[in-house]
């Protein structure tokens, strides 16, 4: 909140799923969500890390993530369709521009450092996400019947 009232552009965000997180949670979430007006909402489904204390706890669900994202993506501001929906399904992200994500964020992190940046197992890394192969994530963009855009993605906020 103090970021914001200085003037900054500020983010939220949480994982759908996560260990202990009950429908309760998700509702103060959304209400937290509604109060900041945040300028990008990230939201994605709980993935476990093996180097964690969560290793052996059950993923989170892709459908109710999109659900959540939908309700979210009613205001303005930036939504990606987040690399951990693109994990636990295939066509995760072109769902999550369905369900009403505006943004697929590239992985700008060099090729050799991507490991680096593990935040759970098994993390997508096919390279149509990256900036090398920009055609690619166009094509699936296209596939989905929307037009990827490479402008400054806050023009509209």
């Amino acid at each position: 909140y103090e970021l914001k009232a200085l003037g900054y552009q500020v983010g939220a965000g949480f994982m759908v799923g996560s260990p202990g997180q009950k429908m309760e949670h998700l509702a103060e979430d959304l209400i937290f969500l509604k109060e900041l007006q945040p300028q990008m909402v990230g939201i994605g489904p709980f993935i476990p890390h093996h180097e964690t204390r969560f290793a052996n706890e059950t993923a989170g669900s892709v459908g109710l993530t999109l659900f959540l994202l939908s309700v979210i993506a009613y205001s303005k501001g930036s939504f990606p369709a987040t690399t951990a929906l693109g994990t636990m399904d295939p066509l995760g992200r072109e769902k999550g521009l369905a369900a009403g994500a505006n943004v697929v964020m590239p992985n700008l992190s060099p090729v050799q450092n991507r490991k680096q940046y593990d935040l759970y197992d098994n993390k997508i890394c096919t390279g149509e996400e990256a900036a090398e192969c920009r055609d690619c994530l166009e094509q699936r963009v296209a596939s989905i019947g929307y037009r990827l855009v490479a402008e400054r993605g806050d023009a509209f906020l």
